[in-house]
C-alpha cells in the first residue's frame, strides 16, 4: 500500500512539472525578453495552453505545499489564464476593452482552479497578496497592458521563483520607461507603487522599497509623482 502511495505521488509530481514545462516552452516562444507576446503566434498554440490551463483546473493547491510553491502555482494561473482571456478576445487593443455581463476582464468569474471558479482579482487580492503576501508578486502577475512589468518568459517554479522575482523587480524599478529615477529631487514612479502603496511600505517607505532593487539609490526625501497608465496591449 505504502509503495502504492509513493508511485501516485510521484505520477502527480511527474504530471505537474510536465505541465509547468508545457507553459515554460508557450512563454519561450512567443513572449520576448521585453515582455512583449506575439498573440498571433501564439493563437496558434492555444490547444497547449488549454492543456496546461486544464491540469489547473484540476489541480488543487495543498496547504502543505512550500510557499514558494503554492506562490509560484498561482502567480502561473494568473499569466496563463490572463493570456486565454486576452486570446479569447483577440484582436483588441486593451484589456481594459474586455466586458462580460457588466464585469470588467479582472471581475469575470472564469478562472478555474482545482474544481472552483475565480476571477482574477481574487487570485491577485485574495491569495497572493494576501495569503502569500509578497511585494513582489507585483511583478510576477502580468495585466497585459505596456505600463505593466513585463510579463516573464518563463513559468515559475518552487525552485526558481526568488531569484526570478527578484530579476524582475531590478528590471521594474531599473526600467527608464517604467520609472524615472534620475533626479535626486523628484522620482516619477510607476502607478503600481501608488496602487499598491501598502504593499510596498510594510518596512518602510516606498523609496526605501525602491532603493533594494535600483541601481543608483534614490534620495530618501525625494518627492514622488507618479506616471500615467499605459493600457495598450503588450503585443508585438
Amino acid at each position: 500500500m505504502k509503495n502504492f502511495i509513493t508511485a501516485i505521488l510521484l505520477m502527480l509530481f511527474v504530471s505537474a512539472s510536465a505541465q509547468t514545462s508545457t507553459f515554460n516552452e508557450l512563454l519561450q516562444k512567443h513572449v520576448s525578453k521585453q515582455g512583449n507576446v506575439d498573440y498571433k503566434g501564439l493563437k496558434t498554440n492555444e490547444t497547449k495552453l488549454d492543456s496546461y490551463l486544464n491540469y489547473l483546473a484540476t489541480t488543487t493547491p495543498d496547504k502543505s505545499w512550500s510557499t514558494n510553491k503554492q506562490k509560484a502555482f498561482w502567480i502561473n494561473a494568473y499569466n496563463a489564464y490572463t493570456l486565454k482571456l486576452i486570446l479569447s478576445n483577440y484582436p483588441l487593443k486593451s484589456i481594459t476593452d474586455i466586458k462580460e455581463k457588466g464585469n470588467i476582464a479582472w471581475k469575470i468569474p472564469f478562472v478555474k482552479v482545482g474544481k472552483k471558479t475565480y476571477t482574477l482579482d481574487h487570485l491577485e487580492h485574495k491569495i497572493l497578496r494576501k495569503d502569500l503576501f509578497d511585494p513582489r508578486v507585483h511583478v510576477g502577475v502580468n495585466c497585459a497592458s505596456g505600463s505593466c512589468p513585463k510579463l516573464h518568459n518563463k513559468a515559475f517554479t518552487e525552485e526558481n521563483i526568488n531569484a526570478e522575482l527578484d530579476k524582475l523587480m531590478v528590471a521594474f524599478v531599473n526600467d527608464s520607461n517604467k520609472n524615472k529615477l534620475n533626479k535626486k529631487s523628484t522620482v516619477h514612479l510607476s502607478e503600481i507603487f501608488n496602487w499598491f502603496k501598502e504593499d510596498f511600505t510594510k518596512d518602510g517607505s516606498v523609496i526605501d522599497f525602491i532603493n533594494k532593487y535600483a541601481s543608483e539609490k534614490v534620495n530618501t526625501d525625494a518627492k514622488i509623482h507618479y506616471l500615467p497608465y499605459d493600457w495598450n496591449l503588450n503585443g508585438k
